[in-house]
């Protein structure tokens, strides 16, 4: 256990139980007036909190059980709102890999100075993933970024939120209110993005489980699903189309030959 009474206001690096005997300390704590975020870079166990009043010490005990959270924990929602509408790095980002730049009521945000788990800070897009069937907050998948359309050098450049439910989520580029009789789907956020220069409202399903996964939602007539062109992501399309069938019409986009996705095909 850490007490964070102890713990003067700054940036500190400490211990951690993920590897006890090591003598390295690779676990950042960052303690400000509103609070305290940590990250250790060597197991990438992260999480925070902004109350100090409610909160007083932090277990970073990780060979106990880790927390799964059933929706977005604070940490992640507190993110979430430090994060702003798409411009900037992330803006040149996406019009660099030939995307449309989504609407500002859609799921997809950028931060500016996002800290990856290995120590790396810089722009990154933040996207808020979603229940497909009920629009609870899940998780956050964030994928840090040059201006050039390449992702920022670290490994890995894209990361869901630890300890967070992924399953059965989506990314909503466009807002349910946008959505009226039809819907597309892609798995990746730069694929659907790709795709909606001609077909909008389109939602990202994260990867290729979770579009199979895809239920059935009431009011969509048409279902477009745009296949990403390896044995997964064509085998999770007919998956998915499999369920929608009885329920509504349902068609599937594949790339164009030795194409990978449809954001290779608009970058070629």
């Amino acid at each position: 256990m850490i007490d964070l009474a102890a713990l003067p206001l700054g940036d500190h690096r400490l211990a951690h139980d993920c590897k006890p005997n090591s003598r390295t300390k690779p676990l950042h704590v960052k303690v400000d007036s509103a609070g305290y975020v940590y990250t250790c870079h060597r197991c990438n166990e992260s999480g925070g909190s902004r109350s100090h009043a409610t909160v007083r010490k932090l277990n970073v005990n990780t060979a106990s059980e880790p927390r799964q959270y059933t929706t977005l924990s604070q940490f992640g929602r507190d993110l979430w709102d430090g994060c702003k509408a798409i411009g900037g790095a992330a803006r040149e980002y996406l019009e660099a890999r030939g995307c449309a730049i989504p609407p500002i009521d859609g799921d997809l945000r950028c931060h500016d100075q996002l800290r990856h788990p290995s120590g790396h800070e810089g722009p990154a897009v933040v996207a808020l993933v979603t229940s497909a069937a009920t629009g609870l907050p899940l998780s956050l998948h964030r994928t840090w970024i040059r201006p050039d359309g390449k992702k920022a050098d670290v490994e890995p450049p894209r990361l869901l939120l630890k300890n967070h439910r992924k399953q059965g989520g989506v990314i909503r580029l466009w807002p349910d209110e946008a959505v009226t009789r039809g819907l597309a789907l892609a798995e990746g956020i730069e694929t659907a993005l790709s795709v909606a220069h001609a077909h909008k409202p389109i939602w990202a399903a994260i990867d290729a489980s979770n579009l199979a996964a895809f239920p059935v939602l009431a009011g969509i007539e048409h279902l477009t699903i745009f296949a990403d062109a390896d044995p997964a992501g064509r085998s999770a399309a007919d998956t998915c189309a499999d369920r929608w069938a009885a329920h509504a019409q349902v068609t599937i986009c594949d790339p164009d030959r030795d194409r990978t996705d449809f954001n290779d095909l608009v970058q070629s």
